[in-house]
């Protein structure tokens, strides 16, 4: 089925491009791309393509930028779902958008294998929440046979079992704490925190996402990350080992404490997990993440890993040894685990 995209960019290169590199797809019918130059226009070619699957825009564009286009993107229609492709890929951005309903953000200049799964993933997202509004729809015609309230009762358990339908995955998950943050956010003005904080991250997200990481959730100081497909555990751990040298390298983040150099404590755990929308379905805010003794793992290998550290399990180790340095650390007892676990820290 052929997947209509919208692309709001300012820039004519974009358009040239994006036709060039997915000519074979456009060719056999796979996408159809339609092209606005601000926001404003973007809202009436939706109008006169009712059945767009998904908007590609920039932020900064002449007329209505990307971001004010997000807000009535989710006023006039909720299913259809926005990425942003921008050079502004700073994290005060990203979570701007973010809050503004985008579904994910690609940075310039455009990968475009790393555009296509993106393009992917929202397209199965969009048509996920489309099949489940249709099968409410199609349930509709029992009202000429079933009472009003019981109707009702079936169509929202419906909805909220659609919502918060979920999936078992093979993937690797990474959680990256920046070190002792939690007493420097006791001491300093709280502008100088938040800036500090967005700038740790804006780093460890850039590296994150170079690996084909995405990010599920900002905890405090910490980040959780999230990579799947081919070779999820290897990238993971290239991208904690980016971290670690990105953040090492940053200069002059403290002006009170000019020789305070940050460090990141990184536990990283791979296999199945649950993936799915979690949250209230009667408040309807859900997140989708993923959950369970995998993830719980590698929280708790963060937890024991010691600035610099990045600390995974015997059996990543297994699975790695053969590209990364790994040297054993010993045995740990972690929260909830019966038995001591032989942990191993990345070195290169």
């Amino acid at each position: 089925m052929k997947a209509k995209i919208l692309v709001v960019d300012d820039e004519t290169d974009l358009e040239l491009l994006i036709k060039q590199k997915f000519r074979r797809q456009i060719r056999e019918k796979q996408y159809e791309f339609i092209f606005a130059h601000e926001g404003a226009e973007a809202l009436r070619l939706l109008q006169q393509h009712p059945d767009t699957d998904v908007v590609l825009s920039d932020i900064n564009m002449p007329g209505m930028d990307g971001l004010t286009l997000l807000v009535k993107l989710n006023e006039t229609n909720p299913v259809l779902k926005a990425v942003i492709v921008s050079a502004y890929g700073d994290m005060d951005n990203i979570r701007m958008a973010m809050n503004r309903g985008a579904f994910d953000f690609v940075t310039k200049p455009v990968n475009f294998d790393d555009l296509e799964v993106t393009m992917q993933k929202t397209i199965q997202h969009v048509a996920q929440l489309r099949q489940t509004l249709q099968a409410i729809k199609e349930n509709n015609i029992l009202r000429m046979y079933v009472d009003e309230s019981v109707l009702t009762f079936m169509s929202r358990v419906e909805f909220e079992q659609s919502l918060t339908a979920s999936e078992t995955i093979e993937a690797t998950v990474a959680f990256f704490d920046i070190c002792g943050f939690t007493s420097i956010s006791e001491r300093e003005p709280a502008d100088t925190v938040v800036k500090l904080l967005n700038n740790y991250f804006d780093v460890m997200v850039k590296e994150i996402i170079a690996q084909g990481g995405y990010v599920d959730k900002f905890i405090g100081d910490a980040v959780m990350a999230v990579f799947q497909d081919e070779y999820h555990l290897d990238r993971a751990i290239e991208a904690a080992l980016a971290v670690r040298t990105q953040v090492a390298a940053i200069e002059g983040s403290l002006p009170s404490k000019p020789d305070y150099r940050p460090q990141v404590a990184i536990g990283i755990n791979t296999g199945e997990m649950v993936s799915g929308n979690i949250g209230s379905a009667t408040l309807r805010r859900l997140d989708y993440t993923v959950i369970g003794d995998t993830v719980n793992m590698a929280q708790r290998l963060q937890t024991v890993a010691r600035p610099g550290q990045i600390v995974i399990t015997e059996s990543a180790q297994e699975i790695v040894k053969e590209s990364f340095n790994c040297v054993l650390i010993g045995e740990v007892n972690l929260k909830n685990k019966a038995a001591p676990v032989v942990i191993y820290d990345v070195v290169g």
